[in-house]
């Protein structure tokens, strides 16, 4: 894929970059590499003062940033500026909670003979980070705040679609103040990745994206003996029993299958639903997703805009095709519609079977597949046959099903009567094939940090 520019809304290639000659990447390696030495010496207080100017600017310009992610994959205006917040509430978070972080950890010093114990939190140097289109801010921030702030040196390889955010997000760290080379962008394609990783001064990598490019990464790393946490996909389940407030689960039921045009691997797609409550659910659910509006992503009174590539749809119609070839029931949407541009409509399917593709895949778009379940334990077997184990949610006020769904459901994160979400203060991930590490709060910072034990010996004046 090119690096370039490309509205979703017609399709025009708007700004075309050229990716970097191996002069110019090895340029850069060397340069993180000598920023790494002097830039782990710096203070945490340091730091901290240049994460909030760099929250500081970013807020100042939250309707510039907010313009140029809508431009470049799709996601509402009003949307994209809530990105941006998002973004700098990240920043001042590990601007306030990092130091503590960062502390040493106390052990008990005379089990193990010493006069001191402790963990020491240090940085490992420059970390590579693969991330994706959908969020091309939050994603880059939830690696670069706890990075930089540990002492870490960003690498950023991000999407080739989304450019110019790339490209922002360096500039922003360095006019808030960053040593230059603390956090630089690469502009090369997929393709040059494994060098990347490779590369002796690159000491571990972060990815978020497809489960393809997971393993990808992940063998390179192995073969390497480098650190890495992947975040890769997920087909959350959001489970509804006759106990939950079925207007407020239908509501977030929406938000859940079209935040972002459908297009973040945390949200609900598979939707469990109690056969006492289903056929009400069910009504609630198809008359709000067919009431929304899909349409120009700048317009204050669209809903849903298009999606960010044009595979990326053709994915989507592929699912839902092959999902209605072989006798699912579209409720609402199902089909592509004439025009310009990436758009696809909500869409509610029923009569899902393993025989369709969509049923063991992640379709990233708005379309929701709808199950009716006779209980918690039985959704629970359902949503856990499935791959993925990235959120889950449960609407329901029974305190035996809420601590069955915690206990027994097969993801990273669990949600009670509330839609899966990432905040900086907790942390972010998930198991089977969903990845390992965590993202966020103390966990996602400690990552990429060398948790050295120190020992201190009694000395021998203190015997004497």
């Amino acid at each position: 894929m090119a690096i370039a520019t490309i509205s979703p809304v017609t399709g025009e290639v708007l700004k075309e970059f050229d990716e970097l000659t191996a002069d110019e990447l090895e340029d850069k390696l060397s340069r993180a590499a000598a920023a790494a030495d002097s830039y782990r010496l710096t203070s945490v207080e340091q730091r901290s003062r240049w994460l909030n100017q760099a929250a500081d600017n970013l807020e100042t310009a939250v309707d510039s940033v907010a313009m140029l992610m809508t431009t470049e994959m799709g996601k509402t205006y009003s949307a994209a500026q809530g990105e941006v917040s998002k973004s700098a509430r990240a920043l001042r978070f590990y601007a306030t909670e990092g130091p503590a972080f960062l502390k040493n950890l106390p052990c008990d010093a005379a089990r193990v003979g010493a006069k001191e114990a402790y963990v020491s939190y240090q940085p490992i140097g420059p970390v590579l980070a693969v991330m994706p289109w959908n969020f091309p801010l939050w994603q880059t921030m939830r690696f670069a705040a706890p990075a930089l702030m540990a002492g870490n040196v960003g690498l950023l390889k991000h999407a080739s679609n989304v450019p110019q955010t790339a490209l922002y997000v360096e500039r922003l760290f360095r006019e808030a103040g960053f040593p230059d080379d603390v956090f630089q962008t690469l502009l090369v394609s997929s393709g040059r990745i494994e060098q990347v990783l490779r590369d002796e001064r690159v000491k571990a990598a972060t990815l978020t994206g497809s489960e393809s490019a997971g393993k990808s990464v992940a063998t390179v790393a192995g073969s390497e003996i480098k650190k890495v946490v992947l975040e890769l996909g997920g087909s959350d389940p959001f489970i509804v029993m006759p106990s939950s407030n079925l207007v407020k689960a239908s509501d977030n039921a929406v938000k859940a299958r079209t935040l972002n045009s459908g297009q973040s691997c945390i949200n609900g797609k598979r939707f469990f639903i109690h056969t006492d409550i289903y056929e009400t659910f069910l009504e609630m659910f198809v008359t709000k997703m067919g009431a929304l509006v899909v349409g120009d992503p700048m317009d204050p009174g669209t809903d849903i805009g298009p999606l960010a590539t044009e595979a990326g749809r053709d994915d989507v119609v592929a699912f839902v095709d092959d999902a209605l070839a072989k006798g699912a029931t579209a409720l609402v949407g199902g089909k592509q519609p004439d025009g310009p541009g990436w758009f696809y409509p909500p869409t509610v399917l029923t009569g899902i079977t393993p025989e369709m593709n969509m049923y063991h895949k992640e379709v990233f778009g708005p379309v929701a597949q709808v199950f009716r379940v006779s209980s918690v334990r039985d959704a629970l077997e359902q949503a856990n046959a499935h791959p993925y184990g990235l959120g889950a949610s449960l609407w329901s006020e029974d305190p035996d099903e809420r601590e069955q769904f915690i206990r027994d459901v097969q993801a990273g994160m669990a949600f009670i009567n509330g839609n899966t979400a990432s905040y900086p203060e907790i942390p972010f991930g998930g198991v089977k094939r969903s990845g390992f590490g965590r993202e966020l709060s103390d966990l996602g910072m400690r990552e990429f940090m060398n948790a050295k034990t120190v020992w201190i010996g009694v000395d021998l004046a203190d015997h004497t």
